[in-house]
């Protein structure tokens, strides 16, 4: 009996497909940077906000993309996050069918973010994104490196329940950080495995990234009044929630296993 034949070469694709072929982009290369911001009601900060951010990453001839995450806004955010996107091609958004909390967008954004470092500012646009590129350089200075604000530019009673909160929290975790309220952050992108799925995540990163074993260096960073818009922290997100859960994490990160 002989033996079976060879399939047969398949015909060779037209010159026609084969051009579309080559024509097709190739996977974006990782990032440099993902500069992660969530929104909540926050339309008229959203423009001035990104043009700053724009201006202020430009000059550092960096790749990068920005995260804007629309977590449930009742506003005109998605609109104005939706303009944006039309202007800027790095931006990508996600929307979030209803208002889950800073906490769920901050998370959505560290797992789907690309970037080598992770970058995170308030929507609000009290963190002036050009000191998130004064940050920049200094990366090479530790793992995490956290805003301290100087001047704050808060209501008195806001200020003292943040150094009270601040106080307890460090004398507790040792994070070794006075002003972890400052949501200006840039951290390599393996230090967010280090962090855990908690409803005041945002409270506690310094003390996340200690405990992993990753170094956390405060800087001081300028700090200015909110322009439009409303605070969304009332007593319950500033105080008592981050107290419940510092009262666990204490527990817990001195638990932790050590390198």
């Amino acid at each position: 009996m002989n033996p079976p034949l060879p399939p047969a070469a398949p015909p060779p694709l037209p010159l026609s497909q084969l051009s579309a072929l080559s024509s097709q982009p190739s996977p974006s290369p990782t990032p440099e940077l993902s500069v992660i911001i969530p929104f909540y009601n926050e339309a008229p900060n959203i423009a001035p906000l990104l043009a700053e951010l724009r201006a202020a990453l430009t000059p550092l001839n960096l790749s990068i993309e920005v995260l804007l995450i629309d977590d449930g806004s009742t506003d005109a955010t998605p609109a104005a996050l939706t303009a944006a996107a039309a202007a800027w091609p790095a931006i990508r958004i996600e929307t979030f069918p209803r208002n889950c909390g800073q906490a769920d967008a901050l998370w959505w954004g560290f797992h789907h973010a690309r970037g080598t470092w992770f970058a995170m500012l308030d929507g609000d646009g009290q963190n002036p994104p050009a000191e998130l590129a004064r940050l920049w350089p200094l990366r090479a200075t530790a793992d995490m490196l956290a805003g301290a604000r100087l001047g704050r530019r808060d209501s008195t009673l806001r200020r003292a329940m943040s150094r009270l909160a601040n106080a307890t929290r460090r004398a507790l975790l040792r994070d070794g950080v006075s002003d972890t309220g400052c949501s200006l952050k840039l951290f390599r992108r393996e230090v967010a495995a280090s962090f855990l799925p908690i409803r005041t995540l945002y409270s506690f990163l310094p003390a996340f990234a200690v405990a992993g074993g990753w170094t956390v260096r405060e800087i001081p960073v300028a700090h200015r009044a909110r322009h439009a818009g409303v605070s969304k922290y009332g007593l319950r997100a500033m105080a008592i929630l981050p107290l419940l859960d510092l009262l666990a994490l204490t527990w817990l990160l001195r638990r932790h296993l050590r390198r």
